[in-house]
């Protein structure tokens, strides 16, 4: 029995070695990049890079023998090309074949150690159960470790053009993590392309989520799932019925690379050539602000953001930015949502119009749900309202420099970006009283749910609108498009939105008492900012005290994965629900 045990724990140790073997090379790839390597640890890293590659072809060959663990068919291509890869870069380190061009760079080497982490990584049985972590404990955890791996990755010597203290590191990582954009160093110029490149990658995690993408490699490569991990992944990600909770998650990957690389190639397109001189540096520039714009971080590589001079009046640029942002801020659900009615006008509307096909006894279904309604409404309302009063507040000061057509585009981006975007194309400083405090209302608001945006959500703002309306017609219950709203959603607005107010209102009395010298107004901007994830500021982020740097990213931290979210993770849930107390009014009025 003994040496049956033994036998297993054998077998079991031994297909986790190719995992562990393919993480020690990711971990000395980073290693790699960060320190400027000598000639012998060099020659260490080559022969552990081909040990790794066979090891991962190896690994790979062995499942499709053994008939228990075989990966399924849509696997295999992937499978089939990453062996052939593996193959050509070792006979190519070995002198077997010819230095061709096509697989000479070292990043074919560092993109095939990742590839065989992912395909190892993807086949472990990830059994989420609920008796051990619940969705909002998951959910903070893989934040918390992206954040604290992504500081140890900004100290490397190489990331940086001089050494960063390691709470400006923190500082930056849980910034592109809670895709917020504030910053105590230059992106540009602080950082080096490694170190931006970790800052792009830790946005696109972040904006996302780790869980994205690790349960979705572990469902195509494994072709199933345990039925309490695909609920788990189900509460991560909205997903309404289980049957669909992977094909949401392909649909949210595919979407988010599509509008991605669609933005990347318009930014690209709407560059000067006299700016960016080299075709390198306007793609590096295209990719990372389509992706801090789709992920609504606000982070750029220009010391002074879209207000750089050579940007201030590039409007095609602000405005490709500005479509970026305003669809990952609407969320996966709504987007989705969209694309089903526009399927719809097509084909039950358009294709039978058009063609004079008969179209008795059509009803018509309610494509766009409730939640679609309400968002896209709050979302065009405080577009217009907000651009149309950023444009009279602001004529004659921060739009004084801009033509007529400039005014709009400016007006239009002052008003959308503070809706947790975080870029800026005027001086945020400069900006009458009275604007600030749009800002602030906009930033408190924030994007909409299950986006890459932060806030309170456009439809927390409009559930509290039409309650006091509601209160105010003598109603009982709030109805609208003729649907009522649930109870619960009522009281999860109210509660999302009093600690809301709590988080920023303690967090500001913090900073105000730390740093008195500064003005009360900064820094209640900075707490605004800071909780909506927005990344706006006036410039006193990286003056303030390293507490003060510390209360800040404790506030990033809570406004991107919410106060609500926390609590429900550490507080446990009632397990009897069946009985009623006697009903009794507050006085309130």
């Amino acid at each position: 029995m003994n040496q049956l045990i033994s036998k297993k724990s054998f077998y079991k140790r031994l297909r986790l070695s190719p995992l562990i073997v393919s993480f020690i090379a990711v971990i000395l790839v980073f290693y790699d990049f960060g320190y400027n390597q000598k000639e012998d640890a060099a020659l260490f890293l080559k022969y552990f890079y081909n040990l790794t590659l066979l090891v991962g072809i190896v690994s790979t060959a062995a499942r499709y023998l053994k008939k228990t663990e075989r990966p399924p068919f849509k696997a295999l291509l992937f499978d089939i090309l990453s062996l052939l890869l593996f193959v050509v870069l070792i006979l190519k380190d070995l002198g077997f074949l010819p230095n061709f061009e096509l697989v000479s760079s070292k990043a074919w080497h560092y993109g095939a150690l990742f590839l065989v982490f992912i395909r190892e990584f993807s086949a472990l049985k990830l059994n989420l159960k609920r008796t051990y972590l619940n969705p909002a404990q998951i959910f903070i955890f893989s934040f918390l470790a992206i954040i604290i791996f992504g500081a140890f990755l900004l100290k490397l010597p190489n990331a940086t053009n001089e050494n960063i203290p390691f709470i400006d590191a923190l500082f930056t990582s849980t910034s592109a993590v809670c895709v917020t954009g504030l910053i105590v160093v230059d992106t540009g110029t602080y950082f080096t392309f490694f170190g931006q490149c970790i800052i792009l990658v830790l946005i696109q995690l972040g904006g996302l989520g780790i869980m994205t993408f690790a349960s979705y490699f572990s469902y195509f490569f494994r072709g199933g799932s345990s039925y309490e991990s695909t609920l788990m992944i189900g509460d991560l990600t909205n997903s309404n019925k289980i049957g669909e909770v992977f094909s949401t998650l392909k649909k949210i990957i595919l979407v988010t690379f599509s509008i991605e690389i669609l933005g990347a190639l318009l930014i690209f397109s709407s560059l000067s050539s006299e700016v960016l001189t080299s075709f390198s540096d306007r793609s590096f520039f295209a990719v990372f602000h389509a992706v801090s714009a789709f992920c609504n971080a606000g982070f750029s590589t220009l010391s002074e953001s879209l207000f750089d001079a050579d940007f201030r009046f590039n409007y095609s640029l602000q405005s490709v930015i500005m479509v970026l942002f305003i669809f990952g801020g609407l969320g996966f659900p709504i987007v989705f949502n969209l694309f089903n009615y526009i399927k719809y006008l097509i084909q039950k509307r358009l294709i039978p119009y058009t063609f004079r096909l008969r179209r008795d006894n059509i009803v018509k279904p309610w494509v766009v749900n409730l939640s679609s309604r309400i968002t896209l409404i709050t979302t065009f309302t405080l577009l217009i309202v907000g651009g149309a009063v950023f444009y009279f507040f602001e004529y004659n000061n921060s739009l004084a420099e801009h033509d007529g057509f400039g005014k709009v585009i400016t007006a239009f981006f002052g008003a959308a970006t503070p809706r947790t975007a975080g870029f800026n194309t005027v001086d945020v400083s400069s900006l009458r009283l009275s604007t600030l405090m749009l800002v602030l209302l906009l930033m408190w608001v924030g994007a909409s749910p299950a986006s890459t945006g932060g806030g309170i959500k456009t439809s927390t703002f409009a559930i509290a609108t039409l309650n006091f309306w509601s209160l105010a017609r003598g109603k009982n219950r709030i109805e609208v498009f003729r649907r009522e709203i649930a109870d619960i959603s009522v009281r999860r607005a109210f509660a999302i939105i009093s600690l809301s107010l709590v988080v920023i209102g303690t967090a500001t009395f913090l900073i105000s008492y730390l740093d008195s010298e500064k003005d009360l107004m900064n820094i209640a901007f900075e707490c605004f900012s800071a909780y909506s994830t927005v990344g706006l500021s006036t410039g006193i982020t990286a003056q303030l005290s390293t507490v003060s740097k510390f209360i800040i990213i404790a506030v990033m931290f809570i406004g991107r994965v919410s106060m609500l979210s926390i609590l429900i993770a550490l507080i446990n849930k009632e397990k009897y629900k069946n009985y009623r107390y006697s009903k009794e009014e507050i006085l309130i009025n």
